[in-house]
């Protein structure tokens, strides 16, 4: 697309956003079904409902933009769900588990929070203001949850690992 615009940048990431939302949505009960501690499972509970939320708050991006919702698959996304599973056939029944589950986890949440900072400075540039508040609130859950996921680690889930 030689003649692209920021925009058409936009709309294509918040595309594939939209298609890692819902693979997030699709492997989180997993993770949830997989965790040992009900400290994490419980933290995972949670996010899957931000998560069904931040999907919502997508479509009304979409809406502020005048598009219509449509998901392209998130490769990066895929390949990082992919690992998590990884995790959970590889750790099953260890120690080592949970730990290895808040790891994917993060990589997930460093990959949104990325994502929807980016998405968040060019919805700024652009003054797409309706797009801007549906993409903080998330932005700042997937901090919230990556600051959730290292305390429970450092708390807990570490130690018990080693």
């Amino acid at each position: 697309m030689p003649n692209a615009t920021l925009k058409d940048l936009l709309l294509h990431q918040l595309k594939d956003t939209y298609g890692a939302e819902q693979a997030i949505v699709k492997a989180l009960p997993k993770m949830a079904a997989a965790a040992q501690s009900d400290e994490l499972r419980g933290a995972f509970g949670v996010h899957l409902e931000e998560t069904k939320e931040q999907v919502t708050r997508l479509e009304k991006v979409f809406k502020a933009l005048g598009e219509k919702p449509e998901a392209l698959e998130c490769k990066a996304m895929s390949g990082i769900l992919a690992e998590g599973e990884e995790v959970i056939k590889e750790f099953k029944g260890s120690p080592a588990l949970d730990a290895g589950l808040i790891a994917a986890a993060q990589a997930v949440e460093h990959y949104e929070i990325t994502r929807y900072g980016t998405l968040l400075a060019w919805a700024k540039q652009l003054g797409l203001s309706d797009a801007e508040g549906p993409l903080k609130e998330t932005l700042i859950e997937e901090e919230n949850t990556d600051s959730i996921l290292s305390e429970l680690a450092e708390e807990m889930v570490n130690a018990q690992a080693a």
